[in-house]
């Protein structure tokens, strides 16, 4: 359905070919056509609309093809593409934060194989920004209006043991508590609070660096790697100054042949247990 149409075969994208793809997700999980007020379920369960909007993004027109093996001139085109379609969403009555992201791998849940990506536009600020904005505020407090991320990258560069690539505007790092065997931070080096944000040169610099770790992400164990690439961006309208916009990359693999499932201590309490030491898995993938 993410090929292009052909004479006898009509796809969501009527074109015979493209380059990248944007359009909106025919089973959304927020929509703006929810007009119904949902029925109260207690007294102590929130309900709202689901308002908002989810979109797919096609990365290629080549069904066998991957993120890794994009040209950078077209990692360029989809990241103009999410700014284009952040500010878009971002402008929408109701919508708090704009979410892009990749899921790759059927370890990961992936049904659809051609190479592609979604957009959530939420109608709140997530639970993870929103811890994520509380002790950015602490940080901002306590120092005078610092801003954590920028000092937390700050302090990953100047250690440099976890640094696994780095340029004049990008450094990706894997974070002193990662959560995920194989978890990876791509930042850029001046604080912005999202993709629109980015500068030519910085859009520019991006796609070298990404691509440069998702090619270490698939040697790792000589196979495709199955991964989530979230955007983190500042909410629309709420504390942007609080954030400061990265890329988080990590996988579910913690072996060739073993995946991280998120049981007990993970899934019940919330605390993550992690066998792979930050700097054994930074080491890992400079060396592949």
């Amino acid at each position: 359905p993410l090929c292009p149409s052909t004479g006898d075969r009509l796809s969501e994208i009527p074109a015979p070919e493209y380059a990248v793809a944007v359009f909106e997700n025919r089973f959304p999980a927020l929509s703006g056509r929810v007009v119904e007020e949902p029925a109260e379920i207690t007294p102590f369960t929130a309900a709202r609309p689901g308002q908002g909007r989810c979109e797919v993004v096609c990365f290629t027109d080549d069904h066998h093809a991957s993120f890794a093996g994009l040209p950078p001139r077209r990692v360029r085109t989809v990241l103009d593409a999410l700014a284009d379609r952040t500010t878009a969403l971002g402008g929408l009555a109701g919508v708090e934060q704009v979410f892009c992201f990749e899921n790759r791998g059927v370890e990961i849940g992936v049904t659809l194989h051609h190479p592609h990506g979604q957009i959530y536009a939420y109608p709140f600020v997530t639970p993870r920004t929103r811890s994520l904005l509380a002790a950015a505020r602490r940080h901002a407090e306590r120092t005078g209006g610092r801003n954590l991320y920028a000092d937390v990258l700050a302090a990953e560069r100047a250690a440099g043991e976890r640094v696994v690539a780095t340029n004049d505007h990008w450094t990706a790092y894997v974070p002193a508590a990662a959560r995920w065997p194989f978890e990876v931070h791509l930042a850029p080096h001046r604080p912005v609070p999202d993709i629109p944000a980015l500068t030519d040169a910085e859009r520019d610099a991006f796609g070298p660096l990404y691509l440069d770790l998702l090619r270490r992400f698939d040697g790792l164990f000589d196979a495709p790697m199955p991964y989530i690439a979230a955007w983190h961006q500042a909410p629309v309208r709420l504390d942007r100054e609080l954030g400061h916009l990265h890329l988080q990359l990590f996988s579910v693999r913690r072996a060739a042949d073993k995946l991280k499932y998120l049981a007990g201590s993970e899934s019940a309490m919330g605390v993550f247990i992690n066998d792979i030491a930050p700097e054994r898995a930074a080491a890992l993938l400079r060396a592949t």
